[in-house]
């Protein structure tokens, strides 16, 4: 099948490359498990090197879109990502984005505040019994002589539960940036001065207003638990800034 192309500039042309056959696999023009031309077929089509191809290639198998299959009835052949290579990528990006320093504090506490809050409104609609057990265990859980890496983990499942919660696929989805990427990085550096204690009391405020189905009460409970991270990771980021001076 041959896919037009728009016209190449001159600047990463594996990139662009790249971009446009996953351009023709997100619009459909691609579709899962077909082949694609040979390396040789796709130089001539864009006229450039075979390891300029080879390269665009590699771009996408990275990103799940392409897989390569040996043989007589071999080649590259477009692939479904999971579910699960889906949020992982987007997790990474995330982070990625919070290392390089394109997110500060404020719209990160922002962001958690009203997407995590929008999902409340659905979790305490559409929550089960079931729901609730399981929060239920992750708090008797932190409660236990765990490490601050096992506590983390487990206040990131409490959080992802309330989301499942919503039986929302798309808001669930879309919360892996925040449950997923940035509480993680929140919690990794507020550890140092946060106190479990008082995690756990809001942790309980929350769960006790999903079982009453209190959408005021839980949206109060997540304001100031994401208040108090605030005020921690702050002190947390002042602390390290004096050791760096020092």
């Amino acid at each position: 099948m041959a896919i037009r192309y728009n016209n190449l500039v001159t600047q990463s042309l594996a990139k662009q490359i790249a971009e446009q056959i996953r351009g023709a696999i997100l619009d459909g023009r691609l579709r899962v498990d077909e082949r694609l031309p040979t390396e040789e077929e796709l130089a001539a089509q864009f006229e450039v090197s075979r390891p300029t191809i080879r390269e665009a290639l590699k771009r996408l198998a990275a990103q799940n879109l392409v897989r390569s299959k040996r043989g007589p009835a071999g080649g590259t052949f477009i692939t479904r990502p999971t579910e699960s290579e889906l949020r992982t990528t987007l997790a990474n990006s995330t982070t990625l984005m919070v290392t390089l320093g394109e997110f500060d504090i404020e719209s990160i506490t922002e962001a958690r505040r009203e997407m995590e809050g929008a999902c409340l409104k659905l979790a305490i609609e559409r929550r089960t019994e079931q729901h609730l057990e399981q929060l239920e265990q992750e708090l008797s859980y932190q409660q236990q002589s765990i490490s601050d890496e096992e506590f983390c983990a487990s206040d990131v499942r409490f959080h992802r539960l309330i989301v499942d919660a919503t039986a929302n696929p798309v808001m669930q989805f879309n919360m892996v940036t925040v449950i997923e990427a940035l509480q993680p990085l929140m919690n990794m550096i507020a550890n140092r001065t946060r106190s479990r204690d008082r995690i756990i009391d809001h942790h309980k405020q929350l769960l006790e207003a999903l079982r009453q189905r209190d959408l005021v009460a839980a949206q109060q409970s997540l304001d100031l638990l994401l208040n108090y991270l605030s005020e921690h990771y702050r002190q947390a980021q002042q602390l390290s800034a004096g050791t760096a001076a020092g």
